[in-house]
């Protein structure tokens, strides 16, 4: 992954602090014995998941990796080597 680049981007970073934050209501929450909180921290997390998303629709998150049509790369095979 580290070749990659993933998840080193606004869009990830944003995501995962919020859900982050949003795990950590419900953990609060679970100790305290409030049922509310702990689902009000979970929906925290979905709005991570969905900030993040949203992001990386407005081109702030990884773009994707464009992948080569399997015929060039049958053909691209299959061609003499060039030496």
């Amino acid at each position: 992954m580290a070749g990659t680049d993933h998840g080193h981007t606004p869009a990830a970073w944003t995501g995962v602090t919020i859900a982050f934050i949003g795990f950590c209501i419900s953990g609060a929450f679970m100790v305290l014995a409030n049922a509310w909180g702990f689902w009000a921290g979970l929906v925290v997390v979905a709005l991570g998941g969905a900030v993040g998303m949203g992001m990386k629709a407005a081109g702030m998150g990884a773009p994707k990796a464009a992948h080569k049509d399997l015929a060039e790369v049958i053909a691209a095979a299959k061609a003499p080597a060039k030496v």
